[in-house]
């Protein structure tokens, strides 16, 4: 096999694993300052966010669609990773 077609699989593999890291740890943060900005419920949130009729429940549901669609995507990146990493791990086993 071309060893640029390796290098270039395992250097996706691993561009993938580091999205997942920093992915994970920014959905993480992000997660659990967000409950606490839901425990505190400041007013300033309600002006950010456009003020008006919106209701803390509209907000949290808003919140919490948006994490799960985040943790959807990043489920796919790390479907994609582990495919790549065992596509890199066949590819050198290939090329000895």
């Amino acid at each position: 096999m071309n060893e640029n077609t390796v290098k270039g699989v395992r250097a996706a593999a691993r561009a993938a694993w580091g999205t997942v890291v920093i992915g994970g740890v920014w959905l993480t943060i992000g997660y659990f300052v967000w409950l606490g900005i839901m425990h505190a419920r400041p007013g300033w949130v309600l002006a950010l966010w456009g003020g008006g009729d919106l209701e803390w429940s509209a907000i949290q549901t808003m919140s919490l669609w948006f994490f799960g669609a985040f943790k959807v995507g990043l489920f796919l990146v790390v479907l994609a990773a582990i495919w790549l990493s065992l596509w890199w791990r066949g590819l050198k086993r290939a090329s000895g």
